[in-house]
């Protein structure tokens, strides 16, 4: 069987059926015999063969290359383990809560029970604890989120420049504190007065679910998307739910209207919106009046 061999040399032929390159190689016609080929080698000037491959054709031999080691996974971070424990700590100061609750039947133990709760590290950061203020037999109840500078200064809830604002409306629509309940969602205030987190809510929910249940109110306020967020366990926002009556049920069943409106917090801020929080607070009292003639 005729070899293809593959020369080096420093011209270029071409021939019939035969191409030849200098330096890249030569093609031999397989027809042609040993013999003819080594004497057409010879006339060329040929006088060494580098290899059995044309120079171009040869398969390259595979090269092996180790794999770095890889070092085995580090042991788990130990924020891990304290993001467990946080957890763990969380949902057994929510069951502590619960249970707490269920054994009181008055409003003035529920208040000794939240003073005394150890539960929920903003109590650590507030100075006082700011439990509620206005009629405890008032068929309305207001619930904000939770107590800001003054509040915590003072004790009670609605104390600084939002509660102001808000007593100037109740006022302007025939209430005053005297007829109605104000609470927050927590009796603590937030650092900063920054966002409450959810394991901080969840902890104090059912405080303030107590006192709805003690109050047995008929209507419920709702200022601000936080607090309607936290008592209606939704996430809508608080300009997709003002504005329309929604539904709260209590321990014992009862089902009570619900309006949400902006916080007067915000509306310091957002002089624009007030329009719209007065005419929520319209809504509320004259349907109030119209349910108190029929009781009348």
């Amino acid at each position: 069987m005729n070899k293809l061999r593959f020369v080096r040399v420093n011209f270029i032929i071409s021939l019939e059926k035969l191409y030849f390159c200098g330096s890249l190689g030569v093609i031999m016609n397989n027809e042609m015999s040993v013999r003819e080929m080594l004497e057409w080698y010879l006339a060329a000037g040929v006088d060494e063969t580098l290899g059995e491959v044309p120079f171009g054709f040869a398969e390259e031999e595979p090269v092996i290359r180790e794999l770095p080691k890889r070092e085995p996974p580090a042991a788990a971070a130990p924020y891990r383990q304290a993001t467990t424990e946080l957890a763990q700590a969380t949902q057994d100061a929510c069951r502590n809560a619960r249970d707490l609750c269920l054994s009181i039947d008055n409003l003035d133990k529920l208040r000794e029970a939240v003073e005394n709760f150890e539960g929920c590290s903003l109590k650590l950061t507030a100075a006082h604890t700011v439990f509620s203020d206005g009629n405890p037999q008032a068929r309305i109840v207001l619930i904000g989120e939770a107590p800001g500078a003054d509040e915590d200064r003072i004790g009670r809830p609605f104390v600084g420049r939002s509660g102001q604002l808000l007593d100037k409306m109740l006022k302007a629509a025939g209430l005053d504190r005297t007829s109605c309940y104000i609470t927050n969602v927590l009796p603590w205030r937030p650092p900063g007065n920054r966002t409450p987190t959810d394991a901080e809510i969840a902890v104090c929910l059912p405080f303030l679910k107590r006192q709805i249940d003690l109050i047995a109110p008929d209507y419920i306020f709702l200022l601000g998307g936080s607090a309607a967020n936290a008592l209606l366990e939704n996430a809508e926002t608080i300009s997709r739910m003002r504005g329309r009556w929604m539904e709260y049920k209590t321990t014992a069943g009862k089902n009570v209207k619900v309006l949400a409106s902006f916080h007067p917090a915000y509306l310091l801020r957002n002089a624009g919106q007030k329009a719209k929080a007065w005419s929520d607070l319209l809504r509320l009292v004259k349907d109030y009046r119209a349910a108190d003639g029929d009781n009348g």
